[in-house]
């Protein structure tokens, strides 16, 4: 295959992926409490006039390492702080996960087609659309652990570039090191370790490629982490590694996702419309693995095992915890699907997966319909819905057509729209959704209206948010108290006496409230409490509180 190909391949994968990645990414608000957290970290770094220290609320905060925020901050710096700025670099890095998967796929099957198709599924599965669209670290840091997995398996393929693949492994691992903390080592470093020695070639490691691929990683990773140690010490080393790292594999963060089955049960459901081939390609593997003659399923199948192994065992487990497995599985699913078109059995296999998902897609436009008028207040625009149950009739009909042809490869492409026209279609239909999920539009009327100069008070699940986009100190009010993982600098009103004796010296608070909080407050407060609901927007309202004393 002519370099020029493979060029117009890369072009068409990365143009599609960035306009899928980018539109629609400054309409919704940053959402709570996630988003705002690392937002805030990064517009606080520049209020701070620093580019190595992350702050929050005032104060250095280690929850995460500096690289995530330097993307932020630089984003911030090129379009100003904005929704669309903010998620400017996570869809750019969701592109450049697409290419390397492109780039692997290639070097582990020698065809085109299927590092394409590896391209395609990946874009349109349903949370790596997501995570490409939403300030995480997850994209930015799967992204690097995938150039890394790249650039090892591009040294492993080629003799000549074992040199140049070792130090680009070093630098990659360091930068997801700096985006994640020691994970961005751990784990690609364990898959490759498992892989070379099920091949029996752990002797490959036995060079001074290894060694150079080393001093790489750690003059690239390690003078951050020793200027956080020589700068702030325990504070550093107690938060970061002990909080963060090491009680997360102890302890749950969300003791209700502390389950056995909740990483392989997220795994398929969020990787819609492609749970079905999941499926079908992970119980294929065995089948794959006993073809000696082609590593590449080995190397996939240990970097699936360690990532899973890891994650399943601690005891904090979240959704995107195991997102660095769907580029693998992502070229798995491609390579079973095109492997079926030279094998009758497997032919036959793909034909049921495919009209299978085929009339789940056909049940979609009922739901859509059923969900115009059962969900009526949160759809202001019901055109983008009728659109949205169109298309997905057409698709259901094009699909079944194609099935019908025995032109399965069509039907396939033919999925990989539905994530991203499902998306834009619901953006632009919504009630004012995203005031159910941000507090951008309430935190606004606040200050557009009322002149404040003093804390705002704010619900838990609003703190980061209400601090970001009002840059005001900020108080939080949840009683009973429970504390966040990692410790936040401010101000907590736990218990009825904090709430009052911090009522009373303001004498005038505003503040953002959920219903339950907004509930409580009227319920506790006495009559010299005097408390008005200004507006309600979503599932916030704007308070004003007076003490008349």
């Amino acid at each position: 295959m002519s370099n020029s190909k493979h060029l117009e391949n890369i072009l068409l994968l990365a143009v599609l992926s960035l306009i899928f990645f980018l539109a629609g990414n400054g309409i919704l608000g940053l959402t709570n409490d996630n988003e705002v957290f690392y937002a805030q970290s990064a517009k606080e770094m520049i209020q701070q006039h620093t580019w190595l220290t992350p702050y929050l609320f005032g104060h250095p905060q280690f929850e995460k390492p500096i690289f995530i925020y330097w993307v932020l901050r630089i984003g911030f710096e090129i379009f100003g702080i904005s929704n669309f700025s903010a998620r400017f670099f996570p869809a750019i890095f969701g592109a450049i996960g697409v290419v390397a998967v492109y780039y692997l796929s290639l070097l582990g099957f020698r065809d085109k087609r299927k590092a394409f198709l590896s391209g395609v599924v990946l874009a349109s599965m349903g949370m790596y659309f997501g995570l490409a669209k939403t300030v995480f670290t997850d994209m930015v840091f799967t992204a690097f652990l995938f150039l890394a997995l790249l650039s090892f398996f591009w040294a492993y393929t080629n003799e000549n570039k074992k040199t140049l693949g070792f130090v680009f492994y070093g630098v990659f691992t360091a930068l997801a090191v700096l985006t994640k903390g020691p994970l961005g080592i751990v784990l690609p470093s364990l898959a490759i370790g498992l892989f070379l020695i099920f091949a029996k070639r752990i002797k490959i490691l036995f060079c001074w490629q290894t060694l150079l691929g080393l001093l790489v990683f750690t003059l690239v990773a390690a003078p951050w982490y020793l200027l956080m140690i020589q700068k702030h010490g325990q504070a550093f080393l107690g938060e970061f590694f002990s909080n963060v790292n090491v009680r997360r594999l102890v302890e749950a963060q969300h003791v209700s996702n502390d389950t056995w089955y909740f990483y392989p049960v997220t795994l398929v459901t969020s990787m819609f419309p492609w749970s079905l081939f999941l499926l079908t390609a992970i119980g294929l593997l065995p089948y794959y693995l006993k073809r000696k003659e082609n590593t590449f399923y080995l190397f996939l199948t240990c970097w699936i095992v360690v990532v899973f192994g890891i994650f399943e065992f601690a005891h904090s487990k979240v959704a995107n915890y195991i997102f660095p497995v769907f580029p693998a599985v992502a070229i798995l699913i491609a390579g079973f699907i095109y492997d079926s078109q030279e094998n009758n059995i497997l032919k036959r296999v793909l034909f049921v997966v495919t009209t299978i998902t085929a009339s789940i897609i056909a049940l979609f436009p009922i739901g859509f319909f059923v969900s115009i008028f059962q969900f009526s207040k949160y759809i202001s625009f019901r055109v983008p819905i009728y659109f949205l149950i169109v298309f997905l009739i057409i698709i259901a009909s094009a699909a079944f057509r194609f099935i019908f042809k025995k032109e399965i490869l069509k039907t396939i492409y033919i999925f990989g729209l539905l994530v991203p026209v499902m998306f834009f279609t619901m953006l632009f239909a919504h009630n004012d959704f995203d005031s159910y999920i941000s507090s951008e539009k309430i935190c606004n009327y606040l200050m557009k209206n009322y002149k404040i100069d003093n804390t705002v008070v704010s619900s838990r699940i609003f703190l980061r948010g209400v601090r970001y986009f009002t840059d005001r100190e900020v108080a939080m009010v949840d009683i009973p108290g429970k504390p966040f993982f990692s410790r936040h600098p401010v101000i907590s009103l736990n218990t009825e006496e904090q709430l009052k004796s911090f009522l009373q010296k303001q004498t005038i608070t505003y503040c953002i409230l959920s219903k339950s909080s907004l509930k409580t407050i009227g319920n506790i407060l006495p009559a010299e409490y005097r408390v008005k609901v200004l507006k309600t927007i979503g599932n916030s309202s704007a308070v004003k509180i007076e003490y008349r004393s």
